[in-house]
């Protein structure tokens, strides 16, 4: 019987390779990549079953890159396996339409529940948050949700380190568009300079 196909998104070469031995005996491993870029890309190339991804990842995070894939394929089923433990990640994460959402100090068997109801068409969170997000789903405003998807892309690079000149290349957009999202962005978020913007971006988990 054919295995089901699994794509791995994590820039950490050791969790990958731990990633290997937790799900080979069940699924068929069909690709490795690093950033959330690589992701979107080998998932529209390699159409795996389900995407096992972290979050923060270099050039674009787990879910915009989600995001990016649910545009053209509304059924791309992902699951976040992340160290990020605050229940404001985890309704993110569903929102975008994450079909799971598992901490990396979960059991690895919580992980391969995950993939299993993914496969289902089911979601799972990881039991020491499920109660968490749906007690406080109502109550919370996420601040990313001012920004649309492009502002965030760009807001990452920034906090990144990249130029606005390296950005615009990298999203195929003229620096003075970059310019004009950096502070469309400072002004819809009441921030005063670059700093403050991405002292904003690791706060809100746009990169580690």
């Amino acid at each position: 019987m054919t295995k089901p196909r699994v794509l791995l998104a994590d820039d950490h070469r050791i969790v990958t390779e731990g990633l290997k031995g937790i799900l080979a005996e069940e699924f068929e491993l069909v690709g490795i990549v690093e950033n959330g870029r690589a992701m979107v890309d080998a998932a529209r190339t390699l159409r795996p079953d389900v995407i096992v991804a972290d979050i923060s990842m270099p050039h674009l995070n787990g879910i915009d890159a989600l995001a990016h894939l649910k545009r053209n394929n509304p059924d791309v089923r992902v699951v976040f396996l992340t160290m990020h433990r605050d229940a404001a990640y985890a309704r993110r994460a569903l929102e975008a339409g994450a079909s799971g959402f598992v901490l990396k100090h979960s059991a690895p068997a919580e992980l391969v529940l995950a993939v299993r109801a993914a496969l289902q068409g089911r979601t799972f969170i990881t039991p020491d948050l499920a109660a968490d997000v749906f007690r406080t789903a109502k109550d919370t405003n996420d601040p990313l949700a001012a920004l649309t998807p492009r502002q965030r892309e760009i807001l990452q690079l920034l906090a990144e380190g990249k130029s606005a000149k390296g950005i615009a290349a990298a999203l195929d957009l003229s620096a003075r568009t970059v310019e004009f999202h950096k502070y469309a962005m400072m002004e819809s978020l009441r921030i005063e300079n670059s700093a403050e913007l991405i002292r904003f971006a690791i706060k809100h988990g746009l990169v580690p």
